[in-house]
């Protein structure tokens, strides 16, 4: 899914575009026992209710592409067995999903079967409340410049979207009593937080229901939870983001070995840099595969013996079939040098500015002052500034 596509849901949520029919949920407690249920038809809330919910459903729509928002694809394998699988089994994920939705939430059955296999397969210590809803958007038409037509209906989309929320006791404090006109120790009381973690399925691509996808949300993009996918989507997970930019360093290192240093690394941020804003107003992220990622290296000038090389070191540290997102491996908005002793982040666009050399025996890092110098926000003068300012004063 694209940023476009999710805000267009995520539009949805909200008292003015708001088609939800049916919200159901569990609350479920420490000890993985179901201690509440509820099931009602969501327009009929009371409306500080509806606004407190929108504020939870919205927030499985947030956050960045490829970091805690991944578009999931179901393995073919799962899809075609799905299609003969025993209607009356929820041991196919994909199957599963697809009769809960079809059902509007009315199933009581389907819906306790759902709420099994979160309890058996999340881990969480504490309280937390699983929320489900049911949603069917009638899609509104398009002009060729991007204009909505309201009374021209492309098509039915219909929906689930789910969320796990922690349900936490409110912080104790002091409490303003009005009637009493004082203070007092305010009742602590449980609270339910906003999700760590949910989902929308099916997708929504290209402004259509994509049953082979879904969007899953976690709030903690290290902490994918990868076996609670597995068992509840029975979806493969890319890799974090950071275990992606940590991949890319190693990557990298291996590959180049004694010939990283840099020049060539500042050769190759310049060459993301250059991708960045090729790709600006791309609707998704910039994904890498391998042959990709070699010609970026080959782009920046590495080696052909170093390229030699690479598809081997890239099939050891990130699996021959594995894509990278280019913003989740590179930060092209920053520049930095570290030493143990010593960050210096330089502008992304003068790298040229710095440079190693070698100075009385000693490999040294070079930096052109260019410009005023401030140093813990004070204004210094540089040698060649005293110079000037010397000159002036000599010729006076």
């Amino acid at each position: 899914m694209t940023k476009k596509e999710i805000a267009e849901i995520k539009k949805l949520l909200t008292p003015k575009n708001c088609s939800i029919t049916r919200i159901c949920g569990c609350y479920v407690d420490g000890e993985k026992n179901k201690k509440t249920e509820l099931k009602q038809a969501f327009l009929a809330l009371p409306e500080e209710e509806m606004f407190k919910y929108f504020e939870i459903l919205r927030k499985v729509l947030s956050g960045t592409l490829g970091r805690n928002l991944l578009t999931l694809d179901f393995p073919l394998s799962l899809e075609v067995a799905g299609l003969a699988a025993d209607t009356e089994s929820p041991d196919n994920t994909h199957e599963f999903l697809l009769r809960l939705r079809d059902s509007k939430l009315k199933d009581d059955a389907l819906l306790e079967a759902y709420y099994d296999k979160i309890i058996e397969n999340y881990e969480y210590v504490g309280n937390y409340l699983i929320l489900i809803i049911h949603d069917i958007y009638d899609v509104p038409g398009r002009t060729t410049d991007g204009l909505e037509m309201e009374d021209a209906s492309d098509e039915i989309y219909e929906y689930i979207l789910s969320c796990i929320c922690p349900v936490e006791l409110s912080r104790p404090g002091l409490s303003y009593d009005a009637e009493e006109n004082t203070f007092r120790n305010r009742t602590r009381d449980w609270v339910v937080s906003l999700p760590e973690a949910g989902f929308l399925f099916p997708a929504f691509t290209d402004r259509s229901a994509d049953i082979h996808s879904l969007l899953y949300y976690s709030k903690n993009s290290e902490e994918l939870k990868e076996g609670f996918v597995e068992q509840l989507f029975g979806c493969p997970l890319p890799l974090s983001a950071d275990s992606q930019k940590e991949t890319f360093q190693a990557l990298i290192e291996d590959t180049l070995g004694e010939d990283c240093d840099i020049e060539v690394v500042k050769s190759i941020h310049d060459r993301f840099t250059e991708l960045a804003e090729e790709h600006r107003e791309a609707p998704e992220p910039l994904v890498l595969d391998k042959n990709e990622v070699k010609t970026i290296l080959a782009d920046s000038g590495v080696a052909n013996d170093k390229l030699d090389e690479f598809d081997r070191h890239y099939d050891e540290t990130a699996g021959e079939n594995t894509s990278l997102l280019m913003s989740n491996v590179m930060n092209t908005r920053s520049f930095e040098v570290k030493t143990p002793d010593i960050v210096i982040k330089v502008n992304p666009e003068r790298t040229d500015l710095i440079e190693t050399r070698r100075i009385n025996g000693r490999e040294c890092l070079v930096i052109e002052l260019d410009g005023g110098v401030i140093v813990n926000g004070i204004a210094v003068k540089t040698s060649s500034e005293k110079e000037v300012s010397e000159n002036e004063r000599g010729e006076e």
